[in-house]
């Protein structure tokens, strides 16, 4: 297994393929290589920081695999010819997603995970997202799952700050409507003065 910060191909008769970064994709590959083909046991991280450990073939995820994402959360799969075959998704509390019996803040239940295994607060102490106390949401932003967004510049930014992605106008009306702000709005009748 060889590791470098950059591609490098040779040529004899043909060209030949070893380790490194993959210029176009931004992704990084460390592992095995067959007839010039990404095979065997490998690392994938791809641009947004998402690593895959597991097995490739022929160029594709294939066989045991897991897919590990910046937020702490994890999906370990059976993979064939690139396509889920079967797997889990653990989120980063430890919480695993079951498509049989999901449960999970629904409209039966709506406590967080780590109010189901710490129980609940006091009455007249509430707890606004699963992450206790809730993440500071930067002023005029809104904590969208996966970061911050900025509805002026429609711009989401992870949690340190990095550019995630542009939001388009779906989004940003989903985002607006259903997350949580940065700041704090007077909700029914405006006290007399």
């Amino acid at each position: 297994m060889v590791r470098q910060d950059a591609l490098r191909l040779w040529c004899r008769k043909d060209w030949k393929l070893e380790a490194g970064a993959m210029e176009y994709t931004g992704s990084q590959y460390v592992g095995e290589f067959v007839d010039g083909r990404m095979e065997g046991d490998a690392e994938y991280i791809l641009p947004t920081e998402t690593k895959y450990i597991g097995e490739m073939k022929d160029g594709m995820f294939h066989g045991q695999g897991t897919l590990y994402f910046p937020n702490g959360s994890r999906f370990d799969a059976v993979w064939e010819k690139g396509l889920v075959v079967k797997g889990t998704y653990t989120f980063s509390d430890g919480l695993q997603y079951d498509p049989e019996n999901w449960h999970y803040c629904d409209s039966y239940d709506r406590r967080f995970y780590t109010e189901i295994c710490h129980g609940l607060k006091p009455a007249g102490i509430s707890q606004l997202t699963n992450m206790d106390p809730p993440r500071k949401i930067p002023p005029g932003c809104y904590d969208c799952g996966d970061g911050f967004y900025n509805p002026n510049t429609r711009i989401v930014k992870d949690y340190n700050y990095r550019f995630l992605r542009n939001a388009d106008d779906d989004e940003h009306e989903w985002i607006v409507r259903t997350c949580r702000k940065g700041w704090d709005e007077t909700m029914g009748p405006e006290p007399k003065s």
